[in-house]
């Protein structure tokens, strides 16, 4: 997989997300994360919900249905999952984008 993320993003904390094949670079405030994450494997989003996500396309393919409507976001798309509403996804490996949580608490650090 070539190089998305700069050194100095890839020299942020690691977020602990229960996927395989995943790199994740966490940035946090008190409020929300940003998370930079990048797919060496294919992975599975089992249906699930939480406070409202966005989501910007770096690299790759991801399968998202969101409320029962599904879509396929490549490079250069951008989404948006309200909060509390149901989604689930298959993300392809090489997939690469910035993810931004509406809440603080999303992801622990590695």
């Amino acid at each position: 997989m070539q190089d998305i993320f700069p050194a100095p993003i890839k020299a942020l904390p690691k977020a602990d997300i229960p996927l395989k094949g995943i790199q994740a670079y966490l940035s946090q405030s008190s409020t929300h994360q940003i998370i930079f994450m990048e797919f060496e494997k294919d992975a599975d989003l089992p249906e699930h919900s939480h406070a409202a996500q966005a989501g910007f396309v770096l690299e790759g393919k991801i399968e998202l249905t969101i409320d029962g409507r599904k879509n396929i976001y490549g490079k250069g798309d951008r989404y948006y999952i309200p909060a509390g509403v149901p989604h689930s996804g298959k993300i392809h490996a090489g997939y690469a984008d910035i993810t931004f949580f509406d809440e603080p608490g999303r992801y622990a650090l590695k």
